[in-house]
């Protein structure tokens, strides 16, 4: 496989694991953590690209040429790997949006032995449990898309204009995110994003009557400015200076 081709790979897997992921979380949070019909993520389409550096960080894995006396050790190595990766992932993406735009993502802070409030055994727990579910059921799946992909190489037109896609949204999200960031600044504050959402999901319903757009739940940040700092307790923590 030559370099242009595994770089088309890696954004195909990334946009299948962002994509997955994206499906995932809608669904947490309807049924499990907020219990509304909020979209997750810093993005506004259906794609989290969390998930989707895992998916590709968890293939990569699974090739590295891991080859004791023992096949049940084999796959616990690599299942731990996995997990370490994921949680690292995880690491990696809170910490550069808490610190660079002052944007909580998620919060683990109530969590037993959490770093930060970004990353915590549970979840890391979770992850393993993710690891395990890919290597032994979603791999072979994951090969063979890539097969089918390397072998329909033509289907990287789609995948460039999904990317072009991506890119306009994030472009777009990155402003949004510079708007956060002036108001946590100003404040002196961290804003928790799905506290944020929510937030703004309840006052809107009280407002208006209606509930906010499902792909732009933020859309009305600009004209809530003053309400959101007469509120802002409810979505936000002081910064550490």
């Amino acid at each position: 496989m030559s370099i242009s081709d595994a770089f088309l790979v890696g954004i195909f897997l990334f946009f299948i694991g962002s994509c997955c992921g994206y499906l995932l979380e809608v669904f947490w949070r309807r049924f499990v953590s907020a219990k509304k019909w909020i979209n997750p993520g810093f993005l506004t389409g259906p794609y989290l690209p969390l998930y989707g550096f895992g998916v590709v960080g968890l293939f990569l894995v699974s090739l590295l040429p891991i080859h004791t006396s023992k096949q049940w050790l084999d796959a616990l190595i690599i299942i731990l790997i996995m997990g370490i990766a994921m949680t690292v992932i995880e690491y990696i993406t809170g910490l550069i949006f808490i610190k660079g735009l002052r944007i909580r993502l998620w919060d683990y802070s109530k969590q037993w032995g959490n770093i930060q409030g970004i990353i915590c055994p549970l979840y890391s727990f979770f992850w393993l449990i993710v690891a395990a579910i890919y290597y032994f059921v979603i791999d072979a799946k994951v090969i063979n898309a890539v097969v089918w992909f390397v072998n329909n190489i033509q289907f990287a037109y789609v995948v460039g204009v999904i990317s072009g896609i991506f890119i306009v949204d994030l472009c777009h999200s990155i402003g949004l995110g510079r708007r956060i960031k002036c108001f946590a600044d100003e404040h002196n504050v961290v804003i928790h994003l799905e506290k944020l959402k929510e937030t703004i999901y309840d006052k809107t319903s009280e407002l208006y009557n209606k509930h906010p757009g499902f792909f732009f739940p933020l859309k009305l940040l600009s004209s809530f400015k003053d309400q959101l700092a007469e509120i802002k307790e409810k979505f936000s923590t002081s910064r550490k200076k």
